[in-house]
């Protein structure tokens, strides 16, 4: 099997996973194995084989989970991501934005840092420009009816 056949295997293998994980029948189908567990309890005498059985299987399940729901995580942030940089490629936005997922937090905080000042400038001079309109609105002499 080559490479792509297989990513796309284990794609497939990960959504389906990761869907019916997120199913509330699942939830609950837990539950059950939860309180079924419980209450062989004492026909098992609280032993430490009828402990090993839920510690053992809920720690393989949440081992494999957790590579299956970050590869799905990696695939969703990526596809939005792209998303975003098509957004921006096309709108008004600036260009220099594409890509900046693959700078350190650093870089990302500050350039992060000088969207928020510009905000507050643009927000500033939005403001000014209304007081400045206002007043200039009432300085205004009115017409008369005639």
């Amino acid at each position: 099997m080559r490479d792509f056949e297989l990513e796309k295997l284990f794609t497939k293998i990960a959504n389906t996973v990761a869907h019916l994980a997120g199913l509330p029948l699942t939830f609950v189908g837990c539950c059950a194995i939860v309180i079924v567990w419980a209450v062989s309890g004492p026909f098992f005498g609280f032993s430490d084989t009828w402990q090993l059985v839920i510690n053992t299987g809920t720690t393989i399940i949440t081992f494999l989970m957790v590579f299956l729901i970050q590869n799905t995580q990696n695939r969703d942030g990526a596809a939005v991501q792209a998303k975003l940089d098509e957004l921006i490629r096309v709108g008004k936005g600036h260009n220099h934005f594409i890509g900046i997922e693959h700078l350190t937090e650093t870089e990302v905080e500050e350039i992060r840092d000088k969207c928020e000042r510009a905000a507050k400038r643009h927000d500033r001079e939005i403001a000014e420009a209304a007081a400045k309109k206002a007043v200039a609105q009432k300085r205004a002499p009115k017409k008369r009816a005639a």
